[in-house]
């Protein structure tokens, strides 16, 4: 069986998580204490205690505040998570995995088991520990591949977990507690689209975790680092789209919103590193495509600041990460105007054969047009070059000075050397170039540079999960098939039937496969007499267990009996008793699609789809089941009235 990390293990992640709740517990006090000296303050009319309340009620507001930074140091202790390369790659931003608690289904599945299948429940307590077991390990996945696939692993097992004991009308009873990721405040919920979302919340944050891990120096692991955020941000978009009304915070709509598009930006930001590496920055096209590159990567960290400025999000998001989106913002946004300024005063003026590649790629190169002669001018006139250059570094040092100030803002950056180191090497590189092209003699007013047009050579891509991609097997097979012994079926109790056989048989016509059903019951026969009723399903034929068994095997069973005659065991689904003629002909000839997919539940490896995933995927109560067009209860292939008589 699969294994997460060492539970045991005080683990950085365990660490963080305690002292999370720690000081939200702490939080929650002062705040009551809060609330109640402000009450006091309102009722009082004496001098001297209102006083009193007002200086108790600062001390409590400035201690708020220090536990308040406190939590937000321990939300973005980042290096936890980075790499251990030498080389200098600016720091990303990943996401803490959201914890629960353990949880003991022992008990209320052996009774529902019991209770609405009429098995017994201790029969059935090897797989009810083998589904505990693998959610324990799934509370530590490992930080690669085998972490992501055993998260995968556990929300398909939720799918059958759902099926088998989730009716529509009643809950199991059990809680299932998560925490949020940012804060640690805890949410229980009875709803199992809970247990899923999490998990899924999960998933999309070891993708940022395994991303914000890769070396960026190299290329592999910049592809790696693309990939991992790309699937992030699937992650959490299909939680956005599939979910609603979450208890935490964490997976509120808004919340997920800010979360795919800081991905996306990260995505951005690694094509900008993987140019870096990839051209030849001498040559002027390709330094323009990079000032185009670098544009683009403050374009979407702009609106991911925008995004975690909003009402909802601003006071949930960590200071630390506004202010680094912030930063980086305008980190891209100065050097775009370098780039811009390097590709005009390095690169020599254009021959007559690349004036043209070259005025084409400039025209659509800046947001308005600058200032001055045309393009075609500009371009082969070095002074007016090195003219249009200088507004540009102009630009991009002031724009290197806004990254500083605000990147001085935050306590917890200032502690990021990393992030320090790059961008006064940024800024000293504008700097030094800027001194390299300025002229003592200069007598012009450097002008003002118009903006970089944004545009990118890769479109990040929002990489849905592909659940199928692990295979699972229904830990509960024994109960018998989905399309039958599911929660939402309803079944009178089993009965033994014992039948003899007739001149003619039997009496009656089977149809279908695992569990095989009696079609037709001939009036007058053996079958008749002994109270088998169409619709009736076969699950044992002389104590052999017959739920899973094909069609020709049950035949065979029935045809090997002798004189002493067979012991049938059949169920009546409650709500399909006698169904009229018409109506088994219209659902038999409406439910071709349906079937087919009843069959897939069926098949002992149920391949899992997204669709058949997403069945039951909403906190709320309004449950968007698929309706499956069966006749009640019973799927129906559309077969002709010509089954052989048994």
């Amino acid at each position: 069986s699969q294994q997460g990390c060492d539970p045991f293990a005080q683990t950085q992640r365990s660490k963080l998580q305690h002292r999370r709740a720690r000081i939200n517990q702490q939080i929650n006090k002062e705040m009551r204490m809060r609330a109640g000296a402000e009450n006091l303050f309102r009722a009082t009319s004496n001098h001297k205690v209102k006083e009193t309340v007002a200086l108790e009620l600062s001390y409590v507001n400035s201690n708020l505040q220090l536990l308040k930074e406190e939590l937000e140091e321990l939300n973005s202790s980042m290096d936890v998570y980075q790499n251990d390369s030498e080389s200098i790659s600016v720091p990303m931003i990943p996401l803490g995995l959201k914890e629960t608690k353990e949880l003991d289904l022992l008990v209320p599945l052996k009774d529902f088991i019991s209770e609405h299948y009429g098995e017994e429940g201790v029969l059935f307590e090897k797989e009810i520990k083998e589904f505990m077991e693998l959610r324990q390990a799934m509370r530590t996945p490992s930080r690669n591949e085998a972490g992501l696939e055993l998260l995968m692993e556990y929300y398909n097992q939720l799918y059958f977990l759902d099926s088998r004991f989730f009716p529509p009308t009643k809950t199991l009873g059990v809680f299932f507690h998560w925490y949020d990721s940012l804060t640690g405040v805890p949410s229980h919920q009875r709803a199992l689209a809970f247990e899923k979302g999490s998990v899924l919340f999960n998933l999309g944050a070891l993708h940022t975790q395994i991303g914000a891990r890769q070396d960026r120096a190299s290329l592999p692991g910049l592809n790696q680092a693309i990939d991992a955020f790309q699937r992030a941000a699937g992650a959490f978009n299909y939680l956005k789209e599939n979910f609603s009304n979450a208890p935490s915070l964490d997976m509120s709509a808004a919340s997920l919103t800010m979360l795919v598009r800081l991905m996306v930006a990260q995505v951005q930001e690694c094509v900008f590193e993987k140019m870096t590496l990839l051209r030849a920055q001498n040559d002027f096209l390709a330094r323009l495509q990079l000032a185009q590159e670098a544009a683009r990567v403050e374009d979407v960290y702009s609106l991911v600041h925008q995004t975690m400025s909003q009402p909802h999000v601003k006071d949930y998001v960590p200071f630390s990460w506004t202010t680094m989106v912030h930063v980086k913002s305008e980190h891209f946004k100065a050097l775009s105007h370098y780039f811009a300024a390097i590709a005009l005063c390095d690169c020599p003026a254009p021959s007559d054969a690349e004036l043209l590649e070259q005025e084409k790629a400039f025209l659509q190169f800046h947001v308005t047009m600058p200032e001055g002669p045309s393009l075609r001018a500009l371009l082969q006139d070095p002074e007016e070059r090195r003219k249009l250059g200088k507004a540009h570094l102009k630009k991009a040092i002031m724009k290197h000075e806004e990254a500083m100030r605000i990147h001085g803002l935050c306590k917890i950056l200032r502690k990021m050397d990393i992030l320090q180191e790059v961008l006064s090497f940024a800024h000293k590189r504008s700097l030094s170039k800027y001194s390299e092209i300025d002229h003592e003699e200069d007598f012009f007013e450097t002008g003002e540079a118009p903006d970089i047009h944004p545009k990118t050579h890769q479109k990040p891509e929002i990489k849905a999960p592909n659940f199928s991609q692990v295979k699972v097997t229904d830990l509960f097979h024994r109960l018998g098939p989905l399309s039958v012994f599911s929660a939402k079926n309803k079944w009178y109790p089993a009965r033994r039937v014992h039948l003899m056989r007739g001149e003619n048989g039997f009496g009656f016509t089977l149809r279908g496969d695992s569990p095989v059903l009696i079609a037709g019951v001939i009036p007058g026969g053996c079958a008749a007499e002994a109270g088998l009723k169409e619709g009736d399903y076969i699950i044992s034929v002389n104590g052999k267990d017959c739920k899973w068994s094909k069609h020709a095997e049950v035949v065979q069973l029935l045809k090997s009996t002798g004189k002493e005659g067979v012991d049938i065991g059949v169920i009546t689904l409650q709500g399909s008793e006698c169904p009229k003629a018409a109506d088994r002909k219209a659902a038999a000839m409406s439910s071709g699609s349906g079937m087919l997919k009843s069959n897939k539940e069926n098949s002992r490896k149920s391949l899992m789809n997204s669709k058949s995933a997403s069945t039951l995927l909403v906190w709320s109560k309004r449950s968007k089941r698929s309706k499956k067009s069966t006749y009640s209860g019973v799927p129906f292939t559309a077969v002709g009235d010509n089954e052989p008589t048994y």
